[in-house]
């Protein structure tokens, strides 16, 4: 599957937010975003034109999509699993692709962006459950445990992520071991408990893939 290779902070400048394709790295005086740099490809002074109501839309869908590091095609068949799905389907697909395995070691600080994260996971360093799992889109059940596998536990890039978990702990529907690299699933986290895309409104993606 191919997959974006150029400067990500481009990406960030493109939806004008910070979607932390660096980690925790994006939060230095350097990010374009803290300088308020503009959009790429536009001067300084240049006048955006206003979005119609389908850019609006196809804006939203590119931010999520790019926050979880996808491509088009696996974007939208996670969309459609959240639309057969029982409840609202906003809330549906954002759950769905916080439940990713990547997602997950990103979030539990065994690796320091997503980008790391599904490196570790294709290269099968990873297990869940006592097996070994290496597809990055697999999806995490309440009470999973999930740990490195005991040969990569030293690894510098794992030793250097899980110093930021004394900085900033975990979600709290998470939880770490640090000690042994290990975490579990305590719970399928609802909407409102994913606090980084509080200003997302994933609700024009279901109107844009409703058209």
């Amino acid at each position: 599957m191919g997959r974006y290779m150029g400067p990500q902070c481009r990406l960030c400048r493109a939806e004008e937010v910070k979607l932390y394709l660096k980690g925790e790295r994006c939060n230095s005086a350097k990010c374009p975003i803290t300088k308020r740099r503009g959009k790429p490809g536009k001067g300084p002074r240049a006048r955006m034109k206003k979005l119609s109501d389908y850019g609006i839309q196809l804006r939203e869908k590119q931010k999520v999509k790019r926050f979880y590091g996808m491509m088009e095609n696996q974007f939208k068949l996670f969309f459609v699993k959240a639309e057969r799905m029982k409840g609202i389907t906003g809330d549906n697909l954002i759950i769905l692709l916080e439940r990713r395995l990547d997602n997950i070691l990103y979030r539990m600080h065994f690796a320091s962006s997503k980008n790391q994260a599904r490196q570790l996971v294709s290269h099968g360093h990873i297990m869940v459950n006592s097996r070994k799992v290496n597809i990055p889109s697999y999806l995490v059940n309440e009470g999973d445990e999930i740990e490195v596998r005991e040969s990569s536990k030293k690894m510098t890039g794992i030793k250097e992520s899980l110093k930021e978990y004394s900085r900033s702990g975990v979600s709290p529907w998470l939880e770490v071991d640090p000690d042994r690299v290990y975490g579990k699933v305590k719970v399928i986290p609802r909407r409102n408990d994913i606090v980084d895309l509080t200003e997302v409104h994933e609700q024009l993606i279901v109107e844009l893939y409703s058209k």
